[in-house]
């Protein structure tokens, strides 16, 4: 059986960490908390969980920055699998076994997506989150050569081997733009699953500026294009991922969606 690590990125998450750490110990023995920096409650109330291991930022760095530390940590202590799920209540801990499994297909990386397919308990997203999503999965997708409905959903699987081939420097919420080019470029294997999609009634922060969705959508852009280095035109893009480039490389033939 692979050894499997479930990690949690968690920033002032007092309200949801307990009731979201009970339930993800139903289906994972190995558990992370990766603390970026809370202020509230949040680390009390995990020195309650004494059989989660946790990392401590002193500092809050990112959601990026988290889920780099979550990677260090899955590498460094010999998992075979990393599940990441958020720590604000809208994934699903019964689809973390799921999720595991999928990787043992050749799969490198298995991502939720809240758009794959429809489900009865589906909530609305927020507009400007929906429409920014959208956009920037078609370019993704345009650009990359990949078929993904869902660039940003924070549930994924991944074949620790494979996280080797990833430099993550992004500590932002821009963190899965770096990911999907890097895997693209690589070779990586990808697999979408359908998860049901979850808002609370809740305002997230981006971080200043960035919750305004114009801004957001603009540095989104700017990290997307810093990551692909030299941009395609539309003419060089086809159905197959060679055709795509990305910092001057020609893309493997396994970057590809299965």
């Amino acid at each position: 059986m692979p050894a499997v690590l479930v990690a949690l990125p968690v920033f002032n998450e007092q309200e949801h960490v307990a009731d979201v750490l009970q339930a993800v110990q139903k289906y994972g023995s190995e558990i992370l908390v990766v603390d970026d920096g809370s202020q509230d409650r949040t680390g009390e109330i995990l020195r309650s969980f004494p059989n989660v291991k946790v990392v401590t930022h002193a500092e809050n760095q990112g959601y990026g920055a988290a889920l780099r530390s979550a990677f260090t940590y899955a590498q460094a202590h010999a998992f075979d699998v990393l599940v990441t799920i958020d720590c604000d209540g809208q994934h699903q801990p019964e689809l973390i076994p799921t999720m595991a499994a999928e990787l043992t297909a050749g799969i490198d990386i298995v991502s939720g997506s809240r758009y794959l397919r429809s489900f009865g308990e589906d909530s609305l997203p927020p507009e400007d989150r929906r429409r920014i999503n959208a956009t920037i999965t078609q370019e993704i997708n345009q650009r990359l050569g990949l078929s993904l409905t869902d660039a940003f959903c924070g549930f994924k699987a991944y074949r620790v081997s494979a996280l080797a081939a990833l430099s993550i420097t992004e500590t932002g919420y821009a963190m899965p733009l770096q990911v999907w080019v890097q895997a693209a470029r690589e070779g990586l294997t990808i697999q979408e699953i359908a998860v049901p999609r979850v808002y609370l009634d809740e305002e997230r922060s981006f971080g200043g500026s960035l919750d305004d969705a114009a801004r957001r959508l603009a540095y989104y852009r700017t990290v997307l294009d810093r990551e692909v280095g030299v941009q395609p035109t539309s003419s060089e893009i086809s159905s197959s991922s060679t055709s795509a480039t990305c910092n001057g490389k020609k893309l493997r033939e396994p970057c590809r969606m299965s």
